[in-house]
């Protein structure tokens, strides 16, 4: 077995079209990615008592914390004929901080902190001195709106992001306030910023380095940048931070996500395996 992932984060419930309920949330998508590089996942998470979708979710986890709530988080989004997404968050579960984090769990090796619905208290960041910290931030750059609308607010904490090693989110994220992409390279030492088909740029210590991605049909987009940024943790540690290959595999395994709909994209094993492969190829 690898080393040990924590992920930390609400699992979801994504509405679909149909008003069917599945299993979604950057912390769901992470830990089966992570499970299938062979890392030993541990989940810290907040969902409603009974929460069916988490137990679909068990096989991929070596242990897990449930910080009781009334209600699981779900998200229902809505897209236009031009492929827009509008999204709303419909319920939310109980937030996350660091009195939640046994201290068994301080010690572990890779962290991803991946808030959705600003449940992640950035201060969680400061309760792990010795291991690699990765942030997803997209879920610190919403707020929910009375209408249950998700809009973007602007986030960009020094302090909470001295203690973070790695960020990784969408240029979709922070579209209302391009200036933050530089902002966060400058703060972080590894940046990642997606942008679908046409790759994306890593920023390292604020120098860029553009990648490509492979462009598949896709199917359903749903996870793709979630599985990317799990799999960036965890080949920053298998590849020892040769970031061009970091990239190469991520990229591949976020561009493979799109081929099956919803959270059945995460790779398997099998997958993960031959995308790391690929290293040995060039």
């Amino acid at each position: 077995m690898g080393p040990a992932c924590l992920v930390i984060g609400h699992m979801t419930a994504d509405l679909t079209p149909a008003g069917e309920r599945r299993l979604g949330g950057t912390a769901a998508y992470a830990s089966r990615t992570a499970h299938a590089l062979g890392l030993q996942v541990r989940l810290l998470t907040s969902v409603a008592h009974g929460e069916p979708l988490l137990e679909t979710l068990r096989p991929d986890l070596q242990e897990v914390c449930v910080v009781p709530s009334g209600s699981t988080s779900t998200f229902e989004n809505i897209y236009d004929a031009n492929g827009k997404r509008t999204q709303y968050l419909r319920e939310v579960a109980a937030p996350l901080g660091p009195c939640h984090v046994s201290p068994a769990w301080r010690d572990t090796a890779l962290v991803h902190l991946a808030p959705l619905t600003g449940e992640v208290n950035p201060a969680l960041a400061t309760c792990f001195p010795n291991s690699t910290v990765l942030l997803t931030a997209q879920g610190l750059l919403r707020q929910r709106e009375e209408d249950d609308l998700i809009s973007f607010r602007y986030w960009c904490d020094a302090d909470a992001l001295r203690h973070v090693d790695i960020v990784v989110l969408s240029e979709e994220d922070f579209a209302e306030a391009p200036e933050l992409e530089l902002a966060l390279a400058s703060q972080v030492p590894w940046l990642f910023v997606t942008r679908a088909e046409r790759g994306g740029t890593c920023y390292r210590h604020g120098r860029p380095y553009d990648y490509a991605t492979p462009r598949p049909p896709v199917t359903n987009a749903t996870g793709a940048g979630d599985v990317f940024a799990a799999a960036v943790l965890a080949c920053a540690h298998l590849l020892d931070s040769n970031m061009p290959g970091v990239c190469r595999v991520a990229a591949h395994l976020g561009a493979n996500t799109i081929t099956r709909p919803w959270i059945e994209g995460v790779p398997t094993k099998e997958e993960a395996q031959a995308a790391l492969k690929l290293l040995e190829q060039t």
